[in-house]
């Protein structure tokens, strides 16, 4: 959530931070500002609330603001309502007036993540004549770093570690000296940052799309870390002011993997995108046939050595978890807790040290996420990282990481992150079983072949989207909708669900199916859309039955099942059916018709698909 764009070079520096921010709309944000400096003259903040084509136009697209230093923000309302003043950047001076402001202030900055114990710092700063023109932490922040600035008469680079140790919270920090025009000075704890640097140039953001337009050699900031960031040059420094030495990572996208690429939205571009991410994960852990987990630091003797798993995540990664809970343990035979992020990490763990912990997260950055991998190395247990973005928090602090190769994903409902991570929870479930003795070679590779066949079948389902996007327009007004399914197909109504209710805003719940005469079948109303996931043949006949169920209190029933199963439509109104594959591997299919009718829905209903209300890509407070 919130964005961070940075530049400092030979050229006119706002239209790159407009263009910047555009590319980390995605995060979302509800208001914008930038900040440039010409030379030794003051600096102009520009704020605007709403979208950043406001932004744009106040600026005439970055032209009306001469300078080659600037930093830029897209803010998402944590302290203080959504206004211009509440907007980023934020400035140490007392006065600061809506619209385009000439400020004369030592410390200029933009801030994502929240400080905990602002109030405690903002009544120090009161007792030393410090005043506030906005209900931010933020302007608290700048103004410590201002205070210790001003106090001690040191350095940017002292002010801001004397800030840091000060502030609790999570935070990614970037601001801008009066004294030292042409720099940027950033730091971070928890909250994602990357620099990057070319000849003559210097940039700083807080996710690669920002970047790749101008380079593909970024440098990952590790936490409780500093950067000063001139015009082709980079100088990193630990909490003491000591430099630290850094390598940069290469970027592997195409900068045509970050746009739109002819489609409408970025959703429906990764939904299409998604039998090329799984084919290429699915190349990234198979060679000659064989699993190889060698690169993620998981030799057979450790595999053997874990009695019992713990899936930590949050939202869709979350909803992977509980899908290969019922995969490992019913094909590798070890216990698994699928636990949330957000729970995990404020009970008692009853960790034991043969305990493995898996964190599922696209960004890396989940911040409950990666606070529980750190409450689970502290107590000793090995952890592994399963993310989508190389160099990311998770991925650098865990002991073992597997990289999923799903590229950007720019909407906010994830799509193609999910299907990679299921995929690679599979190839980890059969590696264990094989590699435990539960399953022999010729169980191996039947398992492995069904595995390969997903990202071909994922393509003929989405040759048939037609179906789902009449189906979607018929049930555009729907106010509420209910998903039953039993055992895995449960895990997968989880995710169904949400994808409808998060970008369509149709209120949707996923249960399992036996739980429906338990209280949720009291809310079925005629005309009450209920959409039944069944895959697993052993439990199809119970799921009819509640259907059917619901069906008598007058609910539409829309089926989803797969080839072969045409008994289905002597209950359903509306039946989608999609290929086979082996049970264990039916969600990677059944997911992609629920993705696809929650994106239907939305444009149905004249909304943004990527940008839903009140969301961001990635969750990096809690």
């Amino acid at each position: 959530m919130c964005g961070i764009v940075g530049y400092t070079g030979n050229r006119q520096a706002a239209p790159i931070l407009l263009d910047g921010l555009a590319r980390l709309e995605y995060r979302g944000y509800d208001s914008a500002g930038l900040a440039v400096r010409d030379g030794d003259a003051s600096v102009r903040v520009v704020k605007t609330k709403g979208r950043l084509r406001l932004l744009a136009e106040k600026t005439d697209d970055g032209r009306t603001l001469v300078g080659t230093v600037g930093i830029g923000h897209t803010r998402w309302a944590t302290h203080g309502e959504p206004s211009e003043l509440n907007a980023h950047p934020h400035v140490s001076g007392n006065i600061m007036d809506n619209g385009v402001t000439t400020d004369d202030s030592e410390v200029v900055g933009v801030h994502n993540g929240i400080i905990e114990n602002f109030a405690e710092l903002k009544t120090k700063l009161i007792s030393n004549k410090y005043t506030f023109y906005s209900e931010t932490d933020t302007e608290v922040a700048i103004k410590m770093v201002d205070y210790y600035y001003k106090k001690y008469k040191v350095g940017p680079i002292d002010a801001l570690s004397k800030t840091m140790v000060r502030m609790r919270g999570s935070y990614a920090l970037a601001v801008m000296f009066k004294d030292y025009p042409g720099e940027i000075y950033v730091a971070r704890k928890d909250a994602p940052l990357i620099v990057g640097v070319t000849e003559g140039e210097g940039f700083v953001a807080s996710d690669v799309p920002a970047l790749l337009k101008y380079t593909r050699q970024v440098y990952y900031i590790d936490n409780l870390e500093m950067a000063r960031i001139v015009p082709g040059e980079v100088t990193f420094y630990d909490l003491n002011g000591d430099t630290v030495k850094k390598e940069s990572t290469t970027i592997t996208w195409d900068v045509e993997a970050a746009e739109k690429g002819g489609y409408e939205h970025f959703m429906i571009k990764e939904i299409h995108e998604q039998p090329r991410a799984l084919m290429d994960t699915f190349n990234s852990l198979v060679k000659e046939q064989k699993i190889d987990l060698t690169g993620a630091g998981l030799d057979d003797e450790t595999i053997r050595g874990i009695e019992r798993i713990h899936i930590v995540a949050c939202g869709s990664a979350w909803h992977v978890g509980m899908a290969s809970q019922y995969v490992i343990e019913d094909i590798a035979n070890i216990p698994v807790r699928t636990e949330l992020a957000s729970e995990f990490r404020y009970r008692k763990l009853l960790l034991k040290p043969s305990d493995l912990v898996i964190i599922i997260s696209q960004s890396g950055e989940t911040a409950d996420s990666l606070e529980a991998l750190r409450e689970a190395k502290a107590m000793g247990i090995r952890t592994l990282a399963i993310v989508n973005v190389v160099g990311s928090s998770i991925a650098r602090e865990a002991d073992n990481v597997i990289y999923t190769i799903a590229g950007p994903e720019i909407a906010v409902a994830t799509t193609k992150a999910y299907s990679t991570q299921l995929l690679t929870m599979y190839l980890l479930t059969v590696q264990f079983a094989f590699v435990r003795g539960v399953i022999d070679e010729e169980q191996y590779q039947y398992y492995l072949s069904e595995i390969k066949t997903i990202p071909s079948k994922v393509e003929r389902i989405l040759e048939n989207k037609e179906r789902l996007q009449w189906f979607a327009a018929k049930f555009s007004a729907e106010k509420d909708a209910f998903f039953i399914g039993r055992g895995l197909d449960y895990a997968i109504c989880l995710e169904g669900s949400l994808k409808m209710k998060e970008i369509s805003y149709i209120h949707s719940e996923a249960y399992a199916a036996g739980e429906l005469k338990h209280g949720t079948i009291s809310l079925i109303e005629p005309g009450t859309l209920v959409i039944g996931v069944l895959t697993q043949k052993h439990l199809m006949e119970k799921t009819v039955s509640n259907l059917a169920e619901c069906k008598s209190r007058g609910a539409y029933l829309m089926g989803l099942t797969s080839n072969g199963n045409y008994s289905l439509e002597d209950t359903a109104d509306f039946t989608f059916y999609v290929p086979r594959v082996d049970e264990h591997f039916m969600g990677s299919l059944t997911v992609i018709p629920l993705q696809l009718m929650g994106y239907y829905l939305s444009i149905s209903r004249g909304l943004d698909a990527d940008k839903p209300r009140n969301l961001a890509k990635s969750v990096t407070v809690e």
